[in-house]
């Protein structure tokens, strides 16, 4: 049987072109449903494209491996998974606590009434919950192994995120959104959105692989982030201290877990390391 080759650069190329075109037609719409639709379609992108690329691949090794990542429930490390929300529920408090030095309140140590945005007046907590399943399934399902593929968890990471972060360029133009928000606050404000997701990449990463490439344990801790980040009375200051304390547990997630980040044994052999790993239940 021939071994599967990924194309991190089609797929990418697709992902980017079908979801900024969607995004456009999104931001320069007028009709409220209408925009909706576009919006949706764009989120569904990276989804799609993942799922039609593996069900087209004509490989049964990636079609299994998708099917084990999204309802392999045995994959997921219940001990891992915990640390990674009480790593990001800390992350919230240090940043929150931080902030008070710096004039902010401790008041945000409580629920927002309400979400920071609502898309062409859509359900900000149905937005939230699809974006982070949808993703999930896009990034997970072939995008981020398509580039560790070719080479470590640790570079990977340095350029799914960068990757990541300027996928989300066109929602900075599409009223109501939340980094059209952040945009209307200041143009620092948006460039902390790009930069905060650069490190974000490195946790999720450490989250996907230490749970055997789970895209339920992805999918989980992505709702975990996106509610903190708009239930969590935090100001949009102290999300730019956020940022750094996200960067500074990054660091501290890939030093002590080096052998994960820099080893190269899965390079070309990922579907092959998860057959073995498969085989040995």
């Amino acid at each position: 049987m021939n071994q599967y080759q990924y194309r991190p650069i089609r797929f990418y190329l697709i992902v980017f072109g079908l979801t900024w075109a969607f995004w456009t037609a999104a931001a320069v719409c007028k009709d409220n449903q209408a925009a909706m639709t576009w919006m949706f379609l764009g989120l569904c992108v990276p989804a799609g494209t993942a799922v039609l690329t593996v069900l087209l691949s004509k490989s049964k090794a990636l079609k299994s491996d998708l099917k084990r990542k999204l309802i392999g429930f045995y994959r997921v490390h219940p001990v891992n998974l915990f640390s990674a929300f009480t790593l990001f529920v800390c992350i919230v408090a240090v940043s929150i606590l931080l902030s008070v030095f710096f004039g902010q309140s401790l008041d945000q140590f409580s629920f927002a009434e309400g979400f920071s945005f609502s898309i062409k007046g859509s359900s900000a907590l149905l937005t939230i919950l699809l974006a982070s399943v949808i993703e999930e399934l896009g990034w997970r399902g072939y995008g981020e192994d398509a580039i560790a593929q070719y080479g470590s968890w640790f570079w990977e990471s340095v350029l799914f995120g960068f990757i990541w972060s300027a996928w989300h360029i066109p929602l900075f133009f599409i009223e109501g959104s939340y980094q059209a928000g952040l945009l209307q606050l200041g143009t620092g404000y948006a460039i902390n959105f790009f930069i905060s997701v650069i490190p974000l990449g490195f946790i999720t990463t450490w989250v996907y692989v230490k749970n055997n490439r789970s895209m339920m344990a992805s999918i989980f801790f992505h709702i975990v982030v996106n509610f903190s980040q708009e239930k969590i009375a935090m100001t949009p200051q102290t999300k730019c201290i956020e940022t750094i304390v996200i960067t500074v547990a990054a660091v501290g997630i890939v030093l002590a877990n080096k052998e994960m980040f820099f080893e190269t044994d899965h390079v070309g052999r990922i579907l092959e390391i998860d057959n073995e790993n498969t085989a040995d239940r």
